[in-house]
């Protein structure tokens, strides 16, 4: 058995209606169920989302308050007044600053734009930067991806005579500011799509102000949508298809030197080269330090400049790379040694010095390594403040959770998974408690096993190239449309092998009825030693086609996999058992001989447990389901086996049967030789053995043992008897059968059992553990078909 790393949970299939789909769209079921899970049921709604039909941008003047922003707008062009476009420091918030500059630029505005320091000044629009506005003569702010929280901020730009236009897509509080205009797609009841980033409520409000869709400005916000993480589903699907169209034939001179700081070629740029590439590096910029160089980097036309901003930010991200790891590795140790997960169910660590602008990220790495709720704080001595991020796990709302603590947290928000605070530096133990004593109200232990959500499950034979190359239909993937992780049902392990430079990866070829298929499994070299031969395994993970030398053929990148049955690992032959220390984990060490079972007790892991096991009786009393089992060298008998493991399947088999001695290919006497024997003593006796032994067995070419071992069967059997050394034949033996003699039975036992346990072949092995497990061999005679 190999335990999956995480709970797989396969969606709920309807498939009378993925049948329905597949066979009016004409596709595989495969693509069929994964429109089903995403809710598209419809054949229409279906087309719609592969084929883009009947799919385009919204009216703008749906969304409340446009006309009045846009008439307000409109007269500040036309009156010469200096505009502000107010922004934010992320990715989504710098393309949407960028976005309002270049219409209002281009619409012939007095436009500048002002992003607030994330270190000085903090999130969102603020007292200071407004009033800074009105002393310059701004008489009208439009935010972007900010300023829905903004209450004194607005009261504050009316009464220094300031007209505020907010454009927000962040969740609306009960109260809202007064502004001119608020332009927010979940305060539009009209508006049929509710879920756009900022960048996206800064498109339609340059929508509005050309008059036309701007389509050269789609490329700045598809990486805002993207990088943003708002479901990737109606409106934003088709931002970001058709920005990603629009960013493989860019000509902005900022956009191409972020692709080659990133190794990334234009032309196969997608929606991953904005989530992992272009949009951390972006939010660099305003993590470390200014926002303001990245949105000069979108807005130059210089090449040059483009260039020496693009170097910038390229180094901005290497810092933030080494502060995360930096950071990361501290909180950690704070874990480790403070804090640990066996204690707490969420972890809250803080430092004094540690940036706020990753503790987000720092609690993402958190999360992954120990999948639990995380929140990160970073420590100002000065203010006494704890500012920072949290990160939470399926079942755990944060957002909701963090409510209950509204007395400790003078600023926090965010949503069930993800959360931004700002307590005293005196209150975070308070916090730590609260939030600790409340998931462990509702969080169980099953909650902490990371949850892989599967969109559909295949066989090897029904995954071919025409499969694959339809679940591309479904990209642009992001939230609300993951890549699809497929089941593979179990296959056989045909090949298994380490690749990478320090073996660190695997690839295996799985088999299914005549098919075979590539798997290559990034990280998981270490699981080499825990996949036996011939088993059967299932994977998760994604499909692909792995191109190579003009030749394509399918594959499967592996996530993670399980083993359902028993396995069996073969360590016969191998001369010292310390070759095993290392591929058994919490293994069951089995001794049958008590010498050995002593000689080993202090090579053994801490997890590990020795028993010696001197009788069947012995045996039956060792719990040997779903553990690790270790045969560390030959048992007596068979009979130990079947007490064992008859009736009860073990998660491992390690076979390593190690014995001093072995009988197998000394000489097994058949009946011929014992007649031999028998006539040679009638004529020969007395014998003496000790002085003509070694003699007789060189002349029939047998062992001395040999020897010996027919004389104590015939002693047994009353055929002779020993007199001063010597061998006298007895003149009037009972009739007895060889089988009759305890020695004989225990040689042929022997012998038999060595055949079977350690010369039979890999799967003659397998095979006969099988039946012992499944309670087919009830007795050592059911052994002779194994000899």
């Amino acid at each position: 058995m190999l335990k999956p790393k995480t709970r797989w949970v396969l969606q709920r299939q309807d498939q009378k209606q993925i049948n329905m789909l597949a066979e009016n769209l004409g596709i595989t079921p495969l693509l069929a169920s994964l429109l089903v899970n995403r809710g598209l049921n419809s054949p229409d709604e279906a087309r719609e989302f592969l084929f883009d039909r009947g799919l385009t941008f919204h009216d703008p003047f749906l969304l409340t308050g446009m006309d009045r922003a846009v008439n307000r707008i409109r007269e500040a062009i036309l009156d010469g007044e200096p505009i502000l476009i107010f922004g934010d420091y992320d990715a989504d918030g710098v393309t949407s600053t960028a976005i309002m500059m270049v219409t209002l630029q281009e619409l012939g505005a007095n436009v500048d734009f002002y992003i607030p320091n994330r270190f000085t000044e903090g999130y969102g629009p603020n007292e200071g930067a407004f009033r800074h506005a009105a002393e310059s003569g701004i008489r009208l702010i439009i935010t972007v991806d900010t300023g829905i929280a903004a209450l004194s901020e607005a009261k504050l730009a009316k009464e220094l005579g300031v007209d505020l236009i907010i454009t927000d897509h962040h969740e609306p509080g009960e109260e809202l500011p007064e502004a001119l205009a608020i332009i927010h797609p979940k305060l539009s009841e009209k508006y049929p799509f509710q879920d756009l980033a900022g960048v996206g409520v800064a498109f339609k409000l340059a929508h509005a102000l050309y008059g036309k869709v701007p389509e050269h400005l789609l490329e700045l916000a598809a990486i805002g949508t993207v990088a943003d993480l708002v479901p990737l589903r109606g409106e934003n699907r088709l931002i970001v298809k058709k920005g990603l169209v629009q960013l493989r034939m860019t000509k902005r001179p900022g956009i191409r030197e972020l692709l080659k700081k990133c190794g990334i070629e234009q032309a196969s740029l997608n929606e991953d080269s904005i989530g992992f590439a272009i949009g951390p590096r972006i939010n660099a910029a305003g993590r470390l330090d200014s926002a303001d160089p990245a949105v000069h980097l979108l807005l130059t036309d210089d090449p040059y400049e483009a260039e020496m901003i693009a170097e910038e930010i390229e180094e901005l991200n290497k810092e933030r790379q080494n502060l995360v790891s930096e950071i990361a590795g501290e909180a950690i140790a704070e874990v480790e040694e403070k804090y640990p997960i066996e204690k707490y169910s969420v972890i809250v660590v803080g430092k004094l010095g540690w940036n706020p602008g990753v503790t987000g990220i720092v609690a993402s790495k958190l999360v992954e390594k120990y999948y639990r709720p995380a929140i990160v704080l970073s420590f100002d001595e000065e203010t006494g403040l704890a500012k920072g991020s949290a990160r939470s796990i399926a079942g755990f709302d944060l957002f909701k959770n963090l409510s209950h603590c509204r007395d400790i947290l003078p600023h926090f928000g965010g949503h069930a998974m993800a959360a931004g605070m700002t307590l005293n530096i005196a209150d975070v133990e308070k916090l730590r408690f609260r939030i600790n004593k409340l998931a462990n109200e509702q969080l169980t232990e099953e909650d902490f096993i990371p949850l892989t959500e599967l969109d559909g499950e295949i066989c090897v034979k029904d995954v071919d190239l025409r499969v694959i190359e339809e679940l591309q239909m479904l990209a642009p993937f992001g939230v609300s449309n993951p890549k699809p992780k497929i089941l593979l049902k179990p296959a056989l392990v045909s090949q298994i092998r380490k690749i990478g430079a320090t073996e660190n990866h695997l690839k295996v070829i799985l088999k299914g009825e005549g098919a075979l298929l590539d798997g290559v499994g990034f990280g998981m070299g270490h699981l080499f030693e825990e996949i036996s031969p011939f088993s059967k395994m299932s994977a998760i993970g994604e499909l692909s086609i792995n191109e190579w030398n003009n030749n394509r053929k399918p594959q499967i990148f592996i996530h993670d996999l399980e083993i359902s049955e028993w396995q069996l690992f073969d360590y016969r032959g191998q001369k010292y058992l310390d070759t095993m220390f290392k591929s058994v984990q919490n293994g069951k060490w089995l001794f049958f001989d008590e010498e050995n079972y002593r000689s080993f007790q202090n090579h053994l892991n801490g997890a590990d447990e020795s028993i010696f096991v001197d009788s069947p009786e012995t045996a039956k009393n060792i719990d040997v389901t779903e553990k690790n089992v270790v045969l560390a060298d030959l048992p007596p008998s068979l009979a130990i086996l079947e007490s064992l493991f008859g009736g009860r399947e073990p998660a491992r088999i390690y076979a390593h049967f190690y014995t001093k001695k072995n009988a197998y290919f000394s000489t097994m006497p058949t009946r011929e030789h014992f007649a031999w024997y028998y006539r040679f003593l009638a004529k020969k006796a007395p014998f003496d053995i000790r002085k003509n032994g070694a003699a007789l067995a060189k002349y029939k070419g047998w062992t001395k043992e040999t020897i010996i071992f027919m004389s104590r069967v015939f002693l047994e059997l009353d055929f002779i008897y020993v007199k001063d050394g010597l061998i006298y034949l007895n003149k009037a033996p009972k009739k007895n059968d060889l089988t009759s003699s305890s020695t004989y039975q225990k040689k042929q036992a022997y012998f038999a059992l060595e055949g079977v346990l350690l010369y039979s072949t890999y799967g003659q092995l397998r095979n006969f553990f099988d039946q012992i497990i499944q309670g087919s061999v009830k007795n050592e005679e059911a052994v002779e078909k194994w000899i």
